[in-house]
């Protein structure tokens, strides 16, 4: 490092590595950063990852770091989402892919202007070191942000939080957020690149701010939520045919469920939950389906949280319902609680820019002929006085709707999804992480259930009480602790987001500026 009595043109902000090298080093901060999610779920290797990116981008121009970023961007999309190609092919994989490389390499560019501009401040070394790291952390949580809300709603599937969600770490979410235990990740690495770039002759202080952060991430307690009596809840899944391209007869996909509950029939419980898809069609408009659920809410003795594709109107909506415990066809859409999917997924269940989209590739966007609806309804129903909160499938991977159960009074939270169309993947298993991190996030004990698996009730720790393997039917009857009380990483989360983005961007626009005014000078 160098102090304030080094002339400013001394300081040394030069690439650490030439491009070749560089290149090299974000295709393997990419791979490397892979194998940190599941199904390997190295967690470690988040860190070196991210270091490998960082050094990668030092000292690069915009068009440069445009050309880092779309490297790592690429490699690393490509793998961790290679199980869209399960059914589809290689298109959608490769589309998906490459659109989020190329929005990830553009919102990797202010990291290396921060790298260029911010060590030219005239500050003292340690105030320049401490704003660099800061400022490259916040950086990189903007980037998340940004790829994870656009285009359509965003992506926000690979924030690298998410690959703690098996440590002691996770809990530092219910403090901070899921983006602030991310941006500390980032921090502690961007303080190790500094201490290294720093020669043989670094401030203690360099050592003691990453010692403090690695015991923070490893010794915080969960922020504190309260424990409210259980709920009996069971949870079923019935391995039936409801991927997209299952050959399937009539019922069938009730038939599997139906079948796959009653084990629980006669043992009692306050709640019974299906997955994402359980059912064959709108139970409001076909009498079979109808019947066949209340048979089955008579049987355990408590109404059915179950889903299907329903229709109001000319709108077709993905929809969750709590079905009461001795209803009689027919039964109204108004007569029941409900909750449709909120942000129902690009080119899966609608099509944006059809027209657009369709003269590119008309076979695939053939397939898609059910448009969803995006629904407005608040994500919790009351099973007695007990508030439950919701997520249908994908939707749990955004903050502002599991906030909204929170708030909304939630007890518990149930996450309902169709995994079938990625059997054989490791979909499944990304997704669980993200249900536990939830968890622990939330401070909640979550019931994630698929049609397919890997399906878990998930204690308010993060910890397993009850699994099912994937790929087989089953079912869970488990006493689900409820709690109280939201914890400081729901309600402070969005808003130490916000000053991640903005401030990130703003430290890096004020140092460019100052930079300019220097040079003309």
């Amino acid at each position: 490092m160098t102090d304030r009595s080094v002339p400013l043109r001394a300081v040394r902000t030069a690439p650490v590595l030439p491009l070749w090298a560089a290149l090299i080093s974000a295709a393997a901060a990419g791979g490397l950063l892979t194998l940190a999610f599941p199904a390997i779920s190295l967690w470690f290797a988040a860190f070196p990852a991210v270091g490998l990116l960082l050094v990668s981008l030092i000292g690069r121009r915009a068009w440069s770091a445009l050309l880092v970023g779309l490297v790592y961007g690429a490699v690393f999309f490509l793998i961790l989402v290679s199980w869209t190609a399960r059914y589809l092919g290689p298109i959608p994989w490769l589309a998906l892919a490459l659109l989020e490389a190329a929005l990830t390499a553009a919102a990797l560019v202010p990291i290396t202007l921060a790298y260029r501009w911010i060590p030219r401040l005239p500050l003292p070394s340690y105030a320049r070191t401490a704003l660099l790291a800061v400022t490259v952390a916040a950086l990189w949580i903007g980037r998340e942000l940004f790829v994870g809300n656009w285009p359509y709603g965003g992506f926000p599937w690979a924030r690298i939080a998410y690959t703690l969600a098996d440590t002691a770490a996770a809990r530092v979410s219910s403090w901070i957020g899921i983006s602030g235990l991310g941006f500390l990740m980032v921090l502690l690495v961007a303080l190790v690149v500094e201490l290294a770039r720093a020669g043989s002759r670094p401030r203690a202080l360099g050592f003691v701010a990453p010692v403090i952060l690695g015991i923070v991430l490893v010794a915080l307690p969960a922020f504190p939520t309260t424990a409210n009596g259980s709920m009996r809840i069971g949870a079923v899944q019935g391995n039936g045919p409801t991927g997209y391209f299952d050959q399937r007869e009539p019922l069938s996909v009730l038939n599997a469920q139906t079948e796959a509950t009653a084990p629980l029939y006669g043992k009692g419980m306050d709640l019974l939950v299906w997955p994402e898809g359980g059912l064959d069609g709108d139970p409001f408009q076909y009498p079979e389906l109808a019947a066949g659920l209340d048979e089955v809410a008579a049987r355990v003795g408590a109404p059915v949280l179950a889903n299907a594709a329903t229709q109001k109107g000319e709108l077709f909506y993905n929809t969750s319902f709590l079905w009461p415990q001795g209803s009689h066809p027919p039964l109204a859409r108004d007569d029941v609680q409900t909750h449709a999917k909120r942000h129902p997924v690009p080119f899966g269940e609608y099509v944006p820019d059809r027209e657009f989209f369709n003269a590119i590739v008309p076979d695939l966007i053939g397939l898609i002929g059910r448009e969803y609806t995006p629904g407005s309804d608040a994500p919790v129903v009351r099973v007695g006085s007990t508030p439950v909160g919701l997520a249908i499938c994908f939707d749990v991977i955004y903050d502002e709707l599991i906030a909204e159960g929170i708030q909304g009074g939630a007890q518990v939270l149930v996450f309902q999804t169709n995994n079938a169309d990625f059997r054989g993947t490791v979909e499944n298993l990304q997704q669980l992480a993200i249900a536990r991190m939830r968890a622990v996030e939330t401070g909640r004990s979550v019931v994630n259930i698929s049609t397919v698996g890997t399906s878990q009730v998930i204690r308010a720790d993060g910890s397993t009480q009850a699994s099912l393997n994937e790929d087989r039917p089953g079912a869970l009857l488990e006493d689900v602790e409820l709690r109280t009380g939201a914890t400081a990483g729901v309600v402070l989360g969005p808003w130490i987001e916000q000053v991640l983005l903005w401030g990130g961007l703003l430290v890096v626009v004020v140092a460019g500026i100052g930079s300019r005014r220097r040079d003309r000078t």
